[in-house]
């Protein structure tokens, strides 16, 4: 709450303190009639125990100049986001996500201090740094200690969320008439996605899932298991796999990522999930079978119809993520932990494991990139690249031979470059 309190002065009259406590800090405004700190009081009260908005200290309430046709963030970003083509209905559904929840912590703040909500036109790179500071800092919940009211955010889900904020703001500089010349989400300096990315991966050795695997008794789920480490497919796209996606009799058998699963939008009819295309336009691809994997593929299309799934649950439908993790591979990992497995992998460790084996073999990583569907040789390179070590013998004998002159007899006397 906050408190007036009187000053009176040496010529007999009388200043008024506005006083009150914001974040801890006590806060005053100095007055020189009581009505106006009554009045400045209950706007203190009613904006939380916080300086209106809008009003600039020992200044009173002072306007900035209007931008033409500017309106507030929210709208600017609705706009945008519903008439985004070229997306599923599902991202479009996160992007309003985004909005409503990360995006209404975006605030103006004025060089004197004055906090105002967020317009297209009036954000600042600074309003752009203090959302990152906000999302990297979360809201811890003032009633309870160690819960949060907003847990912190990611840095990969941070940088997600600028991209799409970058998004929005250019829009509003692509669009006639202009609404800002500049994009304040340029130079933004976001906290780095890779400070937990190989913490978050785990790889397993051959006997470690050898291990996990015999803990499988299903012989259904375990096929699957098997098929994921060994092709490095998507849980999506692995179980959204047709008999007719097969080529099993080939010279060079193959199996083709056509389709995967997707997750329906909230509401939508038909269920949770429906099949869609593959994550990018190179996820479409043909990956290689070995024979091992050719004999497993045989054992699971046996006497099914072209448009069957090549994996199925116990009950002849299609697998689910949660009733496979929950039913099969969370109790084989379990029972593997008990009896001295040091890992916890997840389903889609399986792709990293496969990634793991094949770098190990010395597969080069743009082969890699191209089985695993991967729309950029960076993002392999960004996920995978601290595991080429096998090479470092062949880079140090370059390196070696580089810096060691010919021989005297060919060269006359030269002697090694040290």
């Amino acid at each position: 709450m906050a408190s007036i309190v009187g000053r009176p002065k040496k010529d007999g009259s009388c200043t008024y303190q506005v006083k009150w406590r914001e974040s801890g800090d006590w806060q005053i405004e100095r007055f020189g009639d009581e009505p106006s700190a009554t009045t400045f009081k209950n706007l203190v009260e009613a904006h939380g125990n916080r300086w209106p908005y809008g009003w600039v200290r020992g200044e009173g309430f002072v306007e900035e100049e209007a931008i033409p046709g500017d309106v507030p963030f929210e709208v600017w970003a609705t706009r945008y986001i519903d008439r985004l083509t070229g997306i599923e209905e599902r991202t479009r559904e996160d992007y309003h996500r985004d909005l409503r929840i990360h995006f209404a912590l975006l605030r103006h703040t004025t060089l004197q201090g004055r906090t105002s909500p967020a317009t297209i036109g009036n954000l600042t790179q600074d309003d752009v740094t203090d959302w990152v500071r906000a999302e990297e800092a979360g809201e811890p919940d003032p009633g309870a200690e160690g819960k949060w009211v907003r847990r912190p955010a990611d840095p990969k889900s941070i940088a997600n969320r600028h991209g799409l904020l970058y998004c929005i703001v250019q829009a509003a500089i692509d669009t006639t008439p202009q609404l800002r010349t500049t994009n304040c989400c340029k130079g933004t300096k976001l906290p780095r996605t890779d400070d937990h990315t190989v913490e978050e991966m785990t790889f397993l050795e051959r006997e470690e899932y050898q291990r996990i695997a015999a803990e499988i008794a299903d012989p259904g789920a375990r096929a699957l298991a098997d098929w994921l480490i060994g092709t490095g497919m998507r849980w999506g796209e692995a179980t959204a796999l047709r008999v007719q996606d097969l080529k099993l009799n080939a010279d060079r058998p193959t199996a083709s990522v056509q389709r995967a699963w997707k997750k329906a939008k909230k509401g939508a009819p038909g269920g949770a999930f429906y099949l869609g295309p593959p994550k990018t336009k190179r996820a479409r691809r043909l990956i290689a079978l070995s024979p091992v994997q050719v004999a497993l593929a045989r054992e699971q299309v046996t006497g099914r119809a072209p448009e069957d799934f090549v994996f199925r649950a116990a009950m002849g439908g299609e697998w689910r993520h949660s009733n496979f993790y929950n039913r099969k591979w969370k109790p084989a990992v379990e029972e593997a932990v008990k009896k001295g497995l040091p890992k916890r992998p997840r389903i889609h460790d399986l792709r990293h494991t496969h990634v793991a084996w094949l770098i190990g073999a010395n597969v080069p990583l743009p082969a890699i990139q191209l089985r695993l569907g991967h729309e950029s040789i960076q993002t392999t390179v960004d996920r995978y690249g601290h595991l080429v070590r096998a090479l470092d013998d062949d880079i140090t004998a370059a390196v070696e031979a580089a810096m060691t002159a010919p021989t005297a007899a060919a060269a006359g006397g030269l002697r090694r470059v040290v």
